[in-house]
């Protein structure tokens, strides 16, 4: 969240505030809404009504009721005081709700930076981060909760102290003296220590942190611990982690005492120098009733005032400022990205020699999933020329989605290269990597909302004929005129799994990206309809890469690449039969396909098919290069 900092009305908060980079964003939901600050304004003011005049209704009551023998004229002036306290309770009771309305947005958006921090961070490869569970429930609602409190704690202090001391102007100017320097005094000690306090307090939160991903993590691995009889050893880690928690703790707690100086300071200090200067005052020609109404000012204005500052900055203050950075710091968001190129359908066709090939290049590639499993792929070797149509089948669990990861960039190899466009996708950001391929998985994304920005996620500028063209190519204008239009409303929960891969399916027909990569995208498909959208994807200008889960788009694709762990085949859907007894296995399986002996040969080398001699077992190096041809 990006904010300047201009000239602001709220800035007497800022020495207020421990971290001074926090402070834009804490006032940003206020400056965000200036019709509710204004009213917010409003009813602190009629709140700060009782603060104003306390120290004069008193002042009146004495010197003009009580201490001229006329006592029912001094209840008259104390009964005013107790309706300007009633006023006072309106005022607060009106600005609760407004202060509602502040920090229930801030506590939103809160959320929603956390969750993008979080999505981005996963989206860019970084392994998940255990203590995101606590900032997402645990220290967001510590936020929540202690932004509240600081909102109504500082406008409390501001409207009271301010009450008070203008009240002290017009009653007994000569009192000031005694009175401001000790505030001030006591003012600056507590920020002094508040930043100390402050400190103490992140590491209170760090080590909450660590105390749950360390438990976290022991738990998930409770079998293998026990197996292991690492019991001991485990244990005395997390109690590592406890004790190190406890004496941050400790340390905060140390410190919280010291507010009690701060607040005699600051509030007992200067009624004990009024106390003491009251005969010198009285003979200087002010009256028992201002020193009266000035000692009201400083007991039932300033002392409850700094009271309550004090505590409030050191309790909710600190676990604000402390988590807030805390969060801020683990999830920042990422820099805007670039506007998409546009769709094909509008630019103009480069030449060959202006642009590089749309190719998908994988070099001696090799995954697993962690490190000490077996190898998913190994030494794998694939060249997708652009305008190729390839079909990947083989059992389940072979790789097939792990290779569509590895070609979209959601997976990074452990060795080896792969170039998309002559490009590393796994090193593009998303909005780059959104422009050179498209991914459906087998569970479609769809959102609440419209269905038109359903469709148009990938394409924000499509027009709506481009987007009646691409329904209607993969097949989905049944469903949309069953929906009600491009115009009607999705609730994700009221669609089918079909319904959904439909959407997506016309969602990824409409992208601008030239390669499509459809990871069992059809699964939920009749066939008709399955044939329908691969025909459909196959006419669109690109390449296209299906996850097959039936023979038939095999049989569609015109080229086929076969994974079985032991070794890849790659070439025309009659040549891999030849050499593939896997491949054969499932046409048997899949289909009425005639035996291999009945098929014709494969053409001649170098027209289509796999590089020459037969692939290597796991281990040596797998070649499955698809020729540079689109018929």
């Amino acid at each position: 969240m990006n904010v300047r900092t201009p000239r602001d009305p709220l800035l007497p908060l800022l020495p207020l505030l421990p971290l001074f980079p926090l402070f834009p964003l804490l006032v940003a939901p206020l400056r965000a809404r200036p019709g509710l600050l204004l009213r917010l304004i409003l009813w602190s003011l009629v709140e700060a009504v009782p603060a104003l005049l306390a120290g004069h209704l008193v002042a009146r009551a004495v010197d003009h009721g009580f201490a001229a023998g006329h006592p029912l004229r001094g209840l008259g002036w104390l009964a005013l005081m107790g309706l300007g306290v009633f006023a006072g309770a309106w005022g607060t009771r009106q600005a609760y709700p407004l202060l509602a309305r502040v920090v229930e947005p801030f506590r939103d958006d809160l959320v929603r930076r956390v969750a993008a921090g979080a999505l981005h961070q996963a989206v860019a490869g970084h392994p998940v981060d255990a203590s995101g569970v606590s900032r997402l429930t645990l220290q967001v609602e510590m936020v929540r909760e202690a932004y509240a409190g600081v909102l109504m704690v500082v406008r409390g202090f501001l409207l009271t102290v301010g009450g008070a001391l203008l009240g002290m102007v017009f009653l007994a100017p000569s009192v000031l003296p005694l009175v401001l320097p000790p505030l001030l005094a006591g003012l600056g000690l507590f920020l002094a220590l508040l930043r100390r306090m402050a400190g103490a307090q992140r590491d209170v939160i760090v080590a909450d942190e660590r105390v749950a991903e360390a438990a976290g993590a022991a738990c998930a691995a409770a079998r293998d611990i026990t197996a292991c009889g690492a019991e001991d050893g485990v244990r005395d880690r997390l109690a590592e982690r406890i004790d190190a928690q406890a004496a941050a703790a400790r340390r905060l707690a140390v410190l919280m005492p010291a507010r009690v100086l701060c607040l005699a300071v600051a509030g007992w200090l200067p009624l004990l120098l009024l106390l003491v200067a009251a005969p010198g005052l009285r003979s200087g020609g002010l009256t028992t009733g201002a020193v009266l109404g000035a000692a009201t000012y400083v007991t039932g204005g300033l002392q409850p005032a700094v009271r309550s500052l004090i505590q409030g900055l050191g309790g909710s203050g600190l676990r604000l400022a402390v988590a807030l950075r805390r969060i801020l710091e683990a999830h920042p968001l990422p820099a805007p990205p670039p506007a998409p190129p546009p769709a094909p359908s509008t630019r103009p066709r480069a030449s060959a020699s202006a642009r590089p090939a749309h190719d998908v290049v994988l070099t001696a590639v090799t995954f697993a999933y962690g490190a000490h499993a077996a190898p998913v792929l190994r030494d794998l070797d694939l060249t997708v020329p652009e305008g190729a149509h390839l079909a990947v089948v083989g059992p389940s669990g072979i790789g097939k989605s792990t290779l569509a990861g590895l070609i979209c960039g959601t997976l990074r190899p452990d060795r080896g290269r792969i170039l998309v466009a002559g490009r590393p996708p796994a090193a593009l950001s998303p909005a780059d990597r959104s422009a050179v391929r498209v991914l459906v998985p087998q569970e479609a994304y769809v959102f609440s909302g419209g269905l038109m920005e359903n469709l148009c996620l990938l394409r924000p500028d499509a027009g709506e004929d481009e987007v009646t063209a691409a329904v209607a190519a993969v097949g989905a204008d049944p469903l949309v005129t069953r929906l009600g239009g491009l115009g009607a409303q999705v609730d994700p929960a009221a669609l089918s799994s079909g319904e959904r891969q439909q959407i997506a399916l016309a969602r990824a027909y409409l992208s601008p990206a030239p390669l499509v990569v459809l990871d069992e995208a059809t699964c939920h498909l009749d066939p008709a309809a399955e044939a329908r959208a691969e025909e459909a994807f196959a006419r669109r200008p690109g390449s296209l890469v299906v996850i097959a889960h039936r023979i038939s788009s095999a049989l569609r694709a015109r080229h086929v690449l076969v994974l079985d762990g032991e070794r890849a085949v790659g070439g025309a859907h009659h040549e891999v039969l030849r050499r593939s007894p896997l491949y054969r296995d499932l046409v048997g399986h899949w289909s009425d396909e005639a035996p291999p002996e009945a098929l014709p040969e494969a053409p001649p080398d170098g027209a289509a098919g796999d590089d020459p001699g037969a692939p290597a077992a796991r281990g040596g190096t797998v070649r499955a290069t698809l020729p540079r041809s689109r018929s």
